[in-house]
């Protein structure tokens, strides 16, 4: 196949962001090219703020694709999203299509497609956002329809006073593992219930692949951002999964299944 024939996706995504392009390239495999746009910095202001600029500014952020055929693109930022409600969201996300000439999603879009497609009414929610941003997340599903079973919040770590700090940026494999794997000793899921790991910049494929292989969650849906988004772009593209990563290509047999019912 000519290197250059490949369906091609565009990712919106933040500056700091050292996450979402790496999981997309190993999500996505040799079946689909990958292009970014960066939002711009936005130094001295607080997290809401930020997230409110990302929202003002992203149809000139995509539109830095320029003239590149692309098949589909996908906004990498959940927080942001989260500020919207679902309709709203989703409102946004088709006004963006419309203008680009091609389907775009947020993350948040794409987790909300996953769901419906996989037939999950029901979410634990893994967080590595601030309590407050958490809040959010949580009251955009339920607007959403879905039931918030729980919550695990995964911190990056602590600061000198001992508090708990938040930076999904700095979240570790091992610190991810500790809390969801706590958390499920304590509270298995709910029947019917995916375990959701959101943000774009929290690395999750290894505590993806490692829960996809555990007896507890061996079938149940296991749902990211990236992963998600991942999904979802392949269907937009009209792309087989079958270059895909493993866990996008269970993620899409989950959806086959439920289908078929």
């Amino acid at each position: 196949m000519d290197l250059f024939s490949l369906p091609r996706l565009g990712v919106v995504v933040p500056p700091e962001n050292p996450t979402a392009e790496p999981e997309f390239n190993r999500l996505l495999g040799a079946g689909m090219h990958v292009y970014t746009s960066r939002f711009p910095t936005t130094p001295g202001v607080g997290l809401k703020e930020m997230l409110e600029t990302y929202n003002r500014v992203l149809p000139d952020t995509l539109a830095g694709f320029g003239t590149m055929r692309l098949e589909a693109a996908v906004v990498a930022c959940s927080a942001s999203h989260y500020l919207l409600d679902p309709d709203g969201d989703l409102a946004l996300c088709e006004e963006l299509s419309r203008a680009a000439g091609f389907p775009v999603r947020s993350s948040t879009q794409a987790i909300l497609a996953a769901c419906e497609a996989v037939g999950a009414r029901r979410l634990t929610l893994v967080s590595p956002y601030q309590p407050w941003l958490t809040e959010v997340s949580r009251a955009f599903w339920e607007r959403a329809g879905l039931t918030v079973d729980d919550v695990v919040l995964v911190p990056a770590g602590h600061t000198p006073d001992g508090a708990e700090h938040f930076d999904p940026y700095e979240v570790t494999a091992e610190r991810i593992a500790e809390r969801v794997h706590a958390h499920l000793r304590e509270h298995p899921l709910a029947e019917g219930s995916a375990l959701l790991f959101t943000g774009t910049g929290m690395g999750t494929l290894a505590a993806l692949t490692e829960l996809a292989a555990r007896p507890d969650t061996a079938g149940r849906p296991l749902l990211s951002s990236n992963l998600a988004s991942a999904w979802w772009a392949l269907r937009a593209a009209g792309a087989p999964a079958g270059e895909a990563h493993p866990l996008v290509r269970r993620l899409d047999a989950q959806a086959e299944l439920s289908a078929a019912r």
